[in-house]
């Protein structure tokens, strides 16, 4: 009986093995594939240094690269009282089915090569998510996604979800994709694909940059100026 339970298992681990190298195998020849698929990226030819900014709120088309879907919520332009200045807002009663993504032509991608994502984005003590999908150097497409309903990080072949914290009011997000794809999955950042921000959320920019700066170094735009009052509380 006991080489039968050990043969059994032995024959259970060998067929284990196989699916699992079967698995692995058709989602590296899908990723392949979709790799190879004609695209184009939207900043390839751009020369990319210090900033790079993808959505500003202010501006005249601030969803000029982006597409848009709403169900249950909406995606407006509003005043915030706390900064008195336009801002996106994205409100949605499921996260899933109500966001912005970049860019908006499905079958292209962004091509920035700029590892550190910053946003500037309003809690609004609600569900909110975001996903980043980046290209490494074994040209394998990763995902990552955070949010604040999320307890814990869980590391999957393609995609690896994580748990943010916002603080009260206004946020500064700052993403070190180099840093996120070396440990997650010990291989190199080459560039970012897309961007997709979900509900619950109030944004006033996105960008990207070569390194992290300091306040003082930040140019005038891209800085977060919160009301006198608020400041002195801080």
């Amino acid at each position: 009986h006991g080489n039968a339970r050990v043969v059994g298992f032995q024959r259970f681990y060998w067929f284990y093995s196989i699916r699992v190298r079967y698995t692995e195998t058709c989602a590296r020849l899908i990723n392949r594939v979709i790799s190879k698929l004609p695209t184009g990226s939207m900043f390839k030819n751009t020369f990319q240094s210090g900033f790079l900014s993808i959505l500003y709120s202010i501006g005249s088309k601030p969803l000029q690269l982006w597409d848009k879907k709403v169900r249950n919520g909406h995606i407006k332009r509003i005043t915030d009282n706390d900064i008195q200045s336009l801002v996106l807002e994205i409100v949605g009663t499921n996260v899933s089915t109500t966001y912005i993504t970049c860019p908006a032509d499905p079958k292209k991608t962004l091509g920035i090569k700029l590892p550190f994502l910053v946003m500037i984005i309003k809690n609004l003590k609600k569900y909110f998510t975001f996903e980043v999908q980046v290209l490494d150097d074994k040209n394998v497409r990763r995902r990552f996604r955070a949010s604040n309903y999320q307890s814990t990080t869980r590391v999957k072949p393609f995609i690896c979800t994580m748990p943010m914290r916002l603080d009260e009011g206004w946020n500064q997000i700052q993403f070190n994709l180099a840093d996120f794809t070396r440990r997650a999955y010990g291989t190199n950042y080459v560039e970012t694909l897309r961007v997709q921000i979900h509900a619950n959320c109030r944004i006033r920019r996105v960008y990207f940059s070569d390194r992290l700066y300091s306040e003082d170094e930040l140019p005038a735009e891209f800085k977060l100026y919160l009301p006198l009052q608020s400041k002195n509380k801080a």
